[in-house]
């Protein structure tokens, strides 16, 4: 082992603002035999910092450990600045996208003279832009700067939400559904793209489930809220269902506006961290990212492709694929399934009865991605979201008891939503380049929504109200996951062994420092993170 040296900028006038980076954690026996340790000390006053050192060995894994005080001080002004703006734009995003549901028990289809598969429709027009538009929409956020682009496409479909007040028939809602989906395809992969400029990875997972917790929140919420709505007597001049879309719609707007204040692009450009802060949370990206120094990197295809190709990504996209048949089957059919269990319900007790299932749905969204982020794995929390389900969906096809079958709502919501988070963080981790990630997260968000596609049309009128195909459906995609993800666990974990039998140095010879970086997953000291 090399001569252990010690680099140590201008020191700090206070120890309790230090953060000290020293060598990190081996990563096998060739590793530790090739590499020269170091020692890095990065003193930070409250005003500046010395350079950030990403001082790595010869297989560009980083040689650097983070105080752990300065970082959870870091983290905890991250979470309280970044988190709360995404998640309520992320809550009315989804809001937007399905009070249709809550429109359509409270008269949409009689006032647009809706019949037979129209309703079916509607919903479908929105999942074809939204699956058009998705990996375009995530490599504009990154073109555009997240900063600016997630305030403007919330704002559009906020204004879209608006216009679906307005409409008088069947051609002119499915107009503003498609824009709709056009304008909400950047922000489930964009903000999951946002939060991975700034976590760690094993922090992202948690930080991805603070704000898809607003999916089954805006079930909770979406159902109060439209219950509250329709007592109204009028909103302008206004009724009916049409005050759901117009008054969701306007918070939609105002949270957009304030957004272009409170989001930042990156650390670099955040007024409200110090620089020592700014080094410190760009040290902590680079720290994770094997072959390469850059954190935004200059955008290409061959990265965007690496991303996309990737067998994780590939994979994951598809268990998101399938999740969404139910996530999204649930959130748009949720009203309908419980009119069904409940037909003498008024209209307002169907809206509020949809709410306590979301409520727990909530409340898992946010346990276990907690899991995920303090033991830092991802696949078998994957693995475990799927058992509960199961029971419900079968639930649902064994019996016609009222009793056992709105339970069963109950035990559907536990863990689906929780499959939203958990597939980006586990696409995120495993991929090198920004570039990569904003492709991965693209391609794992485009298939979740050929999933919503798809799940339009798993409740069909003539199936109810019982909807056995409905829920056979959705038994068989969730079982499917299951499979899939046990069998990519023992993938990743077979992969991880042949790649410690590589010899780096060989691998990388005759390279150069740009051909290293383009690796990114196939970079031979990467190891899958399962």
């Amino acid at each position: 082992m090399g001569e252990k040296r010690a680099i140590t900028p201008e020191a700090s006038s206070s120890s309790d603002e230090k953060a000290v980076a020293h060598h990190a954690e081996g990563h096998g026996e060739n590793h530790a035999a090739a590499t020269d340790e170091y020692v890095f000390t990065l003193h930070c006053t409250m005003d500046r910092t010395s350079t950030v050192l990403t001082q790595r060995d010869r297989y560009g894994n980083a040689l650097i450990h983070i105080d752990p005080e300065a970082e959870r001080r870091l983290r905890w002004k991250l979470d309280l600045m970044i988190v709360p703006t995404v998640a309520l734009l992320y809550l009315f995003c989804f809001i937007d996208r399905a009070n249709i549901g809550n429109a359509r028990i409270a008269g949409l289809e009689k006032d647009l003279n809706l019949t037979g598969y129209d309703y079916n429709g509607l919903l479908s027009v929105f999942y074809i832009s939204y699956i058009v538009f998705e990996i375009p929409s995530n490599i504009g956020c990154k073109y555009f700067g997240p900063g600016w682009f997630i305030p403007t496409i919330s704002l559009g479909f906020g204004g879209l939400s608006i216009a679906m007040a307005f409409v008088n028939n069947f051609a002119q809602a499915a107009a503003v559904r498609f824009l709709l989906g056009a304008f909400e395809a950047g922000m489930l992969p964009g903000i999951a793209y946002y939060l991975s400029r700034w976590y760690r990875r094993s922090e992202l997972t948690f930080r991805l489930g603070l704000y898809i917790v607003m999916a089954p929140m805006a079930g909770a919420f979406g159902g109060l809220l439209a219950s509250g709505i329709l007592q109204l007597e009028s909103f302008g001049s206004l009724t009916s269902w049409r005050m759901i879309f117009a008054i969701e719609g306007v918070i939609t707007c105002v949270l957009a506006l304030i957004s272009y204040i409170t989001l930042t692009d990156r650390p670099e450009t955040a007024r409200w961290l110090t620089q020592a802060e700014k080094d410190l949370a760009i040290l902590r990206i680079k720290s994770e990212r094997v072959g390469t120094t850059e954190v935004l990197d200059k955008m290409d295809v061959k990265k965007l492709m690496r991303g996309i190709l990737n067998p994780v990504t590939l994979s994951t996209s598809f268990i998101f694929l399938l999740n969404n048949i139910t996530v999204q089957g649930v959130s748009f059919f949720a009203p309908t399934i419980v009119r069904s269990i409940y037909p003498g319900k008024s209209t307002v007790m169907t809206q509020l009865l949809t709410v306590p299932p979301y409520v727990v749905g909530g409340f898992f969204t946010l346990l276990l991605p907690a899991i995920s982020w303090k033991m830092d794995r991802r696949q078998i929390i994957i693995m475990s979201c799927t058992p509960l389900v199961i029971v419900g969906f079968i639930i649902f096809l064994a019996t016609t008891n009222t009793e056992a079958r709105y339970a069963a709502i109950f035990l559907l919501s536990s863990s689906i939503f929780a499959l939203g988070p958990m597939t980006n963080s586990q696409v995120s981790a495993n991929v090198v380049s920004d570039t990569a990630r904003s492709s991965a997260i693209g391609m794992n968000v485009m298939c979740g929504n050929i999933g919503g596609l798809v799940s339009t049309w798993s409740f069909l009128p003539t199936d109810g109200p019982n909807y056995p195909i409905g829920n056979g459906l959705n038994l068989a995609a969730i079982s499917t996951i299951l499979i899939v993800a046990t069998a990519m666990l023992f993938w990743m974990k077979k992969d991880n062994k042949r790649r410690e039998a590589l010899s780096v140095e060989e691998e990388l010879a005759g390279m150069s420092r740009e051909e290293v970086q383009d690796l990114d997953w196939k970079h031979p000291a990467f190891r899958w993170k399962p």
